[in-house]
C-alpha cells in the first residue's frame, strides 16, 4: 500500500468566486427597499394632501363695469376695390405685390399696347393731315376773296360783265365751305386721336386711391379681360383697400338695439392683439334687420389707429355707457373674490406652487365684473378657491377630481 503524504493535504480557505456578486445583489435589494420606502412615504403624503379647487389670476379693465353690451365682428375696409382694366390684353408688367403701399394714380400694371399704340399714331397722323387741309382751305379762301374783290372793282368800271362777278362770288363761297369742312375734319381727327389715346391709357392700370395691395390675382403673361369671359382669363389684377377706412362690423341682436346709438363710445379688442384695447365709436347702423339672424349690422370706427390692423381680423366690441378716461383703460390684476380670505387680521390668498400651498398677503380694490382688483399676485398664478380654515402655508394640496 503506497504511503500518503499528509503534508500535502490542506483546506482551501480563499473566498468563493461569486462572493462579489452576492454583495452586489445585497446593495440592489437595499436600494430597492429604500425606493419603495420613499414611494410609500410620497404616496402617504399625497393621500394626506388637501383637495382644493383653483382659479387663475387674470387681468381686467375698469371700463368693464361700464359695458352695456358685447358683440363680435370683423375688421372691414369700407373703401376697397378689385382693380382691373377696361381693355383686354396680355399682362406684360406688374409693379406691385401683396402688402405694397400705393398712392392714387400710381401705375400698378401694364398690358401689351403695341396694337393700340399703332392706332393712336395713325389717328395722330390723321390730325396732321386735317391740319394741313385747313391750311390749304385758308389759302384757297384768300385767293377766292381777292378774285371776288377784283371782279367787283372791274364791274364798277364796266370792264367785266356781271356774270364774272357771280362766278368769283361762287368760288369765294365754295372756299368758305371748304374751310368749314376742313375744320370739321380736324375736329373729327382730334376726337379719333383722343379715343385712340384713351385705348392706350386703358392698357395702363393705375391705383384708384391711396391704399395697400391685399391680394394679387394675375401674373405676367395672363390674359386680362374686363368681365373675365375667356377661358383662364383674369378679371382683376389685384385687390386693394384703403387702410384709413378700417371699421369693425358687428351684428347686434335687435332685442338689444335700444342699448346702442350713433356716436356711442366703444372698446375694441382684437384676437390678434389680445393685450391691447382700441378706442372706438359707433359710426352708423345699417337701417335694416337681418331676418335670418334677427340682428342689425353695426359699424364701429377706430379712434386709435395702429399699423397692425388688417382687414378680416376677428374683433370683440364692448358698447359702453360713456367714454372712459385714460386711467380707466389701464389693465388691472383681478382675482375671484372667493380666493381671498382673512387670516390673522390680514387679507391673504393661497397659491398652488409645486403641489403646496403658498400664503401670499394681498390687497383688494374695486370690483371688476365678477372679479376684484388685487395686488400681491401676478396674472397666471393659480389661487386656491375658498381655502379651508385648516389650510396652512406649505401644506400639501392637490386638485380635486371632477365628478
Amino acid at each position: 500500500m503506497p504511503e500518503i503524504d499528509i503534508s500535502k493535504l490542506k483546506l482551501d480557505r480563499s473566498p468563493a468566486p461569486d462572493a462579489p456578486r452576492r454583495r452586489s445583489r445585497k446593495w440592489i435589494w437595499i436600494t430597492l427597499a429604500a425606493l419603495l420606502l420613499a414611494g410609500s412615504a410620497w404616496l402617504a403624503a399625497s393621500l394626506r394632501a388637501i383637495e382644493v379647487e383653483t382659479v387663475t389670476v387674470t387681468t381686467a379693465y375698469p371700463y368693464q363695469a361700464l359695458t352695456l353690451l358685447n358683440a363680435t365682428g370683423y375688421v372691414v375696409a369700407q373703401r376697397k376695390a378689385a382693380v382691373s382694366s377696361k381693355a383686354t390684353g396680355r399682362l406684360e408688367w406688374l409693379g406691385v405685390r401683396e402688402g405694397s403701399a400705393v398712392k392714387e394714380n400710381d401705375i400698378i400694371a401694364r398690358l401689351e399696347s403695341r396694337d393700340v399704340s399703332a392706332q393712336a399714331d395713325q389717328a395722330q397722323a390723321q390730325v396732321t393731315v386735317a391740319q394741313a387741309g385747313i391750311g390749304q382751305a385758308n389759302a384757297d379762301l384768300k385767293d377766292a376773296d381777292l378774285a371776288y374783290r377784283r371782279a367787283r372793282d372791274l364791274l364798277a368800271q364796266k370792264f367785266v360783265a356781271q356774270s364774272a362777278v357771280d362766278t368769283a362770288q361762287a368760288r369765294y363761297n365754295r372756299a368758305l365751305a371748304a374751310l368749314a369742312s376742313a375744320k370739321a375734319q380736324l375736329a373729327a381727327a382730334q376726337a379719333a386721336a383722343r379715343a385712340a389715346q384713351v385705348a392706350v391709357d386703358q392698357t395702363v392700370i393705375r391705383a384708384p386711391f391711396d391704399g395697400v395691395v391685399l391680394t394679387k390675382s394675375a401674373n405676367v403673361g395672363d390674359i386680362v379681360t374686363p368681365f373675365s369671359s375667356a377661358i383662364d382669363s383674369k378679371g382683376a389684377v389685384v385687390s386693394m383697400a384703403d387702410m384709413s377706412t378700417l371699421e369693425v362690423e358687428a351684428d347686434v341682436s335687435e332685442s338689444n338695439l335700444a342699448k346702442i346709438k350713433v356716436g356711442q363710445a366703444c372698446e375694441i379688442q382684437l384676437d390678434a392683439l389680445p393685450d391691447q384695447r382700441f378706442r372706438g365709436e359707433v359710426s352708423r347702423l345699417v337701417p335694416t334687420v337681418d331676418r335670418a339672424k334677427a340682428s342689425v349690422l353695426t359699424k364701429v370706427r377706430f379712434i386709435d389707429r395702429d399699423p397692425r390692423l388688417l382687414p378680416e381680423m376677428s374683433a370683440k366690441v364692448a358698447f359702453l355707457e360713456r367714454a372712459v378716461a385714460d386711467d380707466e383703460r389701464k389693465p388691472l390684476t383681478a382675482i375671484n373674490p372667493d380666493a381671498v380670505v382673512d387670516r390673522d387680521g390680514q387679507r391673504v390668498a393661497f397659491l398652488m406652487v409645486e403641489g403646496r400651498a403658498k400664503r401670499v398677503p394681498v390687497t383688494t380694490g374695486a370690483k371688476l365684473g365678477d372679479n376684484v382688483a388685487v395686488t400681491g399676485v401676478a396674472p397666471g398664478d393659480k389661487a386656491v378657491l375658498k381655502p379651508p380654515d385648516s389650510l396652512r402655508d406649505g401644506a400639501p394640496i392637490r386638485l380635486a377630481e371632477k365628478s
